[in-house]
């Protein structure tokens, strides 16, 4: 039995923005945890911190604009990893 990929041309550019935004939202969400450690271990100095805060808040403003533009949910952006849980943690 063939198996066909289908298609809806009405929403692959929707599907294919979840897709990136997906991987965006991984990638911000490590780099904020990484950030978090820096602060918490004391290495950066007062002003990286402030620019690295508003890097990250800049960042998920950013995020919320797209999620909003292609009508799509924080929560839409998590994709089920079957037995290893969620990937990003929301569900």
């Amino acid at each position: 039995m063939t198996r066909r990929v289908e298609l809806d041309q009405d929403t692959v550019e929707r599907d294919l923005m979840r897709l990136v935004l997906t991987i965006l939202e991984l990638l911000r969400e490590l780099m904020e945890r990484q950030a978090l450690r820096r602060v918490e271990q004391g290495d950066l100095t007062e002003d990286q911190e402030e620019r690295i805060g508003l890097t990250l808040m800049l960042l998920a403003d950013r995020m919320d604009r797209l999620c909003h533009q292609y009508d799509l949910e924080p929560e839409d952006l998590d994709l089920d990893l079957g037995p290893l849980g969620s990937l990003l943690g929301r569900r």
